[in-house]
């Protein structure tokens, strides 16, 4: 049991991330990507006249169930599979971190960041409050989120892909190098 707690290789991981397009394409001739199930929850669960929500999202069932699919698969590997080491990463991305000030690798999204002290000061607002509608606007203004750009996208050849992957990418590039280091000082 100890091989699934470790990380998998690239060319392990990549190709069974992979395999779910053709996947859902010939079992359920359903596109991969995850952005459209908010809209498909939201559809389901606000009553109102949003024209944009009135269509039938029972159709669509299936991405809220793969959705709740990635949640429970989340939390249970959390729960039973974590090892619960710091995450590892470089020792030069370590060092230009601590140069920054976060200090907490102890889990994903650093705790120094990420808290609900933080949420209500400028530094807060800005990472969580504009950087979620910046993720969410974004998905919905290129017409999909990373995972089916990336995934579906690029392996249907479709230029718009192409352009959103290479947007996603020197996006952030750019917050890395430039505007982190701005807003944490």
């Amino acid at each position: 049991m100890e091989w699934i707690k470790e990380p998998w290789p690239w060319y392990v991981a990549g190709p069974l991330i992979g395999l779910m397009v053709p996947t859902l394409y010939f079992v359920a001739n359903k596109p991969f990507g995850l952005s459209s199930s908010l809209k498909h929850i939201c559809a389901a669960c606000l009553p109102g006249n949003v024209p944009f929500f009135k269509y039938d999202w029972k159709k669509e069932s299936w991405n809220i169930l793969f959705v709740v699919g990635i949640l429970l698969g989340g939390t249970i590997t959390q729960i039973f599979l974590s090892d619960r080491e710091p995450v590892q990463i470089s020792l030069s991305t370590h060092d230009a971190l601590v140069n920054l000030g976060i200090s907490d690798f102890s889990s994903l999204f650093p705790s120094d960041l990420f808290n609900w002290k933080n949420l209500f000061t400028l530094q807060g607002l800005v990472f969580i409050i504009l950087g979620g509608f910046m993720v969410g606007f974004g998905s919905r203004y290129a017409g999909g989120c990373t995972s089916g750009h990336a995934i579906t996208g690029l392996s249907n050849f479709q230029l718009s892909s192409l352009v959103a992957v290479a947007g996603f990418f020197i996006g952030g590039l750019v917050i890395t190098y430039f505007l982190l280091p701005l807003l944490l000082n």
